[in-house]
């Protein structure tokens, strides 16, 4: 195999005899040849029973010069299809064809490899490839490309480490350097083999950006049984954690691997690794889209519907919400598993909101459905709006997520205006509000209501009433309309809240005053655009 070189020789034969897969015997030799790791495990172990044969004498002086590796990010370097390999040594890839008839290949059975436990074996295979994207097309998932992930089973990094410090050992022996970041890591290695399957099967290219993620999780039944070592050494590494089934995570094996002196490592766990009784389990094969957001503007007419679910001590208290007439749609048209409401400040069960409505945005989690055109949002808004007459959408549109901030920034920077009824218990006539409409930029102090402290801190906030607009009614009601900062408590400004705001209504007109009715008549957040009908 002219991409080893006769340093590589004893490298070789120690992993080999260990029990070593061919690309796992790459990887310890730094092979990056992306190319080479996709070749047939059968060929690869062909090439390295050959190269074990030459002893040297047939190889190409030229490639057989000893020198240091470059460094893992040359060597790594993406490379287009067809383009010449170059190896590790700064020669050109050849992969000779394989001698016909290698007694010492036929005669060898494959085995679970003793470093990646069959990873780079089994899971490289066309069959496994197939199972996966069987998997994703039974999930019916709308994506242009993909990403893939993949977990490991914990012990590979204890067996990674075992092989590292035997291979260390040989070339020690040798005189010869081998830094760890050096050696092709595993996951890496199993990319370049998978991504091209799977990126044919699917029909669609791997992107290391895509919203779409096709990961699987690899398992192993003797896990603990191999780790169990290290909580002895390193017991603080390894706390019960909820919802783990075992404390020997991946995170908490590898904390543990660069606390352990290497000498105790070496007491412990035979180096290279001995073969393992089992092969890994594919023991998940998940898919997972990207969230998509959607956001818009309601209007909310009834005096009777809570913003979101309202529920005290576990009893819900009325049958639906603003966030569940619109949410249930979007839901069953993205077919997505969840989602999370978001909007620019919230009105009280009993406020309408009125005018062009209130920004919202809902965040559509794993959603199976992501492409739609302008004219199908159009439909799945009038779907809606014919579903109840207490909420109406409208603007309603595909953002991103950093289109969001938007909105959210509008909730203290923003004004809205509000149309209050008020009662006062003494008689009023018109004269007697009308000073009113001469405020202006009225600063209130407002401790934190009574009504919502058991949710909110309590503190002093600052709020300014820039404008307030008076309507008599009778000698009893008046229709007041103002113009506030965001985040002014209105309910509280006109009834005082028992002293906690001050001035209010009541101790502005020396009587005492109480709120009928509220509308939220306009939130100034110029977000989402507005589209047109």
């Amino acid at each position: 195999m002219s991409s080893l070189t006769e340093k590589d020789r004893p490298v070789v034969q120690l992993l080999l005899n260990a029990g070593t897969c061919p690309r796992c015997i790459l990887r310890f030799c730094c092979v990056g040849s992306q190319m080479l790791y996709r070749h047939p495990h059968k060929d690869l172990m062909k090439d390295l029973q050959q190269f074990l044969g030459n002893n040297g004498e047939k190889e190409d002086p030229a490639c057989l010069d000893v020198a240091d590796p470059p460094c893992k990010k040359i060597r790594l370097e993406h490379r287009e299809e067809g383009a010449e390999d170059v190896n590790h040594n700064g020669a050109i890839l050849q992969i000779p064809e394989a001698a016909s008839g290698n007694a010492a290949m036929e005669s060898s059975a494959v085995k679970v490899c003793n470093v990646c436990l069959g990873i780079l074996q089994e899971f490289c295979e066309a069959d496994f490839v197939k199972k996966v994207c069987q998997k994703v097309n039974s999930a019916d998932y709308q994506f242009t490309s993909f990403v893939f992930s993949v977990s490991l089973p914990p012990q590979l990094s204890v067996r990674e480490r075992a092989a590292w410090l035997g291979v260390k050992q040989e070339m020690r022996n040798l005189g010869l350097p081998l830094a760890k970041d050096d050696i092709v890591q595993l996951k890496e290695a199993y990319k370049w083999i998978i991504h091209p399957q799977l990126s044919e099967e699917l029909g669609v290219p791997a992107d290391g950006k895509s919203l779409f993620e096709v990961s699987v999780v690899f398992a192993h039944p003797e896990t603990d049984e191999e780790c169990h070592f290290l909580a002895t050494a390193c017991p603080d590494c390894f706390k019960p954690a909820k919802n783990k089934q075992s404390v020997f995570t991946r995170m908490a094996v590898i904390k543990a691997l660069e606390k352990i002196k290497e000498e105790d490592f070496l007491k412990h766990f035979p180096c290279p690794p001995s073969s393992p009784k089992k092969l890994c389990d594919a023991l998940e094969i998940q898919c997972n889209n990207g969230a998509v957001f959607v956001a818009g503007r309601y209007n909310k007419y009834s005096r009777n519907l809570p913003q979101t679910p309202w529920i005290i001590d576990g009893e819900r208290k009325l049958e639906s919400s603003v966030e569940e007439l619109i949410s249930e749609h979007l839901m069953a048209e993205f077919k997505a598993d969840s989602f999370n409401f978001s909007s620019s400040g919230r009105e009280d069960v009993d406020v309408r909101t009125l005018g062009n409505g209130r920004p919202f945005a809902i965040e559509l989690v794993n959603p199976h459905r992501i492409h739609f055109t302008a004219e199908e949002m159009k439909r799945l808004q009038q779907a809606i709006n014919d579903s109840s007459d207490k909420i109406q959408v409208r603007d309603l549109q595909l953002v991103t997520r950093e289109a969001i901030g938007r909105m959210k920034e509008g909730e203290e920077e923003k004004t809205k205006t509000y149309s209050a009824l008020i009662w006062t218990d003494k008689a009023i006539q018109r004269e007697d509000i009308t000073f009113l409409d001469d405020i202006k930029e009225l600063k209130l102090e407002q401790k934190t209501p009574l009504r919502v402290l058991h949710r909110r801190p309590l503190a002093v906030r600052c709020r300014l009433i820039h404008t307030m607009r008076s309507e008599y009614i009778d000698q009893h009601h008046f229709r007041l309309h103002l113009k506030t900062q965001a985040g002014t408590y209105i309910k509280e400004f006109v009834h005082g809240d028992f002293g906690r705001t001050k001035p209010n209504i009541g101790s502005l007109l020396n009587r005492t005053a109480d709120i009928l009715e509220l509308d939220v008549e306009s939130v100034d957040v110029d977000w989402p655009p507005t589209l047109a009908d």
